[in-house]
């Protein structure tokens, strides 16, 4: 299991991303900007967490560390 957080900070095209906090990424938001989202066996279901969680946001999976789950 692997454990995710969420940027509180939009990208530039309205995004908050999901990034893998276990494996790392080079474009983990600082830590006073990050959301836990808990522990998952991949992206999808932190990216579904996060899509309930917070049901207004335009959640998206990291590029770079949750490839699979990056649609825009």
């Amino acid at each position: 299991m692997a454990r995710f957080i969420l940027n509180r900070d939009q990208q530039p095209n309205g995004d908050n991303e999901v990034h893998n906090a276990t494996t790392g990424c080079n474009w983990m938001p600082a830590p006073h900007n990050q959301i836990n989202l808990g522990e998952y066996p991949n992206c999808h279901g932190a990216v579904a967490a996060a899509k309930a969680a917070y049901g207004n946001a335009r959640i998206n999976g990291c590029a770079y560390c949750c490839a699979i789950c990056h649609t825009t």
